[in-house]
């Protein structure tokens, strides 16, 4: 069987964390206690987390699996992206555009290393910032889980997956046998 798993080793799954634990403390702090959209945001960006990890760790008997899990991921975090604009939008707040000097700031923290929620922390103490700064990260997650899907399928493609190689398998055995 092929190896699976290692899924803490790729930065996608490392994005999405971030991005879980920083919604779950945005939420804490802007958005109503009791509201589903509260809700669904915290479930948004877990599922994006939780689908990377359980794709990678179904790589090993299902390639298919492993694509439509990411794929999973990347919509449960385009949903949430949808959110936090909508927050922006109805707190009457600025979106800050791809080349706003506050979006690059964002976007350059991405090649420190040792890199957590803690190293976004300060974008959290105002919702506008908060909203922007986690509007960059899922960008910058979508933006990995893209070249992630590319590669998953184009390895799927020349390779096969774990059922069409034991089928090939299978058929050889057989071809041996009569």
């Amino acid at each position: 069987m092929k190896a699976h798993g290692g899924y803490r080793n790729l930065k996608s799954y490392q994005m999405a964390t971030i991005i879980y634990d920083l919604t779950v403390e945005f939420c804490r702090r802007y958005v109503e206690r009791y509201s589903r959209t509260r809700d669904q945001m915290v479930q948004a960006a877990r599922s994006g987390r939780q689908n990377i990890a359980e794709g990678s760790q179904a790589s090993g008997t299902s390639k298919k699996t492993e694509i439509k899990l990411v794929g999973v991921a990347r919509a449960s975090l385009e949903e949430l992206l949808v959110d936090y604009e909508d927050f922006l939008r109805q707190n009457r707040l600025k979106l800050w555009e791809k080349d706003d000097p506050e979006a690059r700031k964002v976007r350059a923290l991405a090649y420190t290393t040792d890199r957590s929620h803690k190293t976004y922390k300060s974008y959290l103490e105002d919702p506008e910032s908060a909203a922007n700064c986690l509007i960059c990260l899922i960008h910058q997650a979508n933006f990995l889980l893209d070249r992630q899907l590319e590669a998953l399928e184009k390895d799927f493609v020349e390779k096969g997956g774990y059922t069409e190689n034991l089928f090939k398998r299978r058929l050889a055995k057989k071809d041996t046998t009569y």
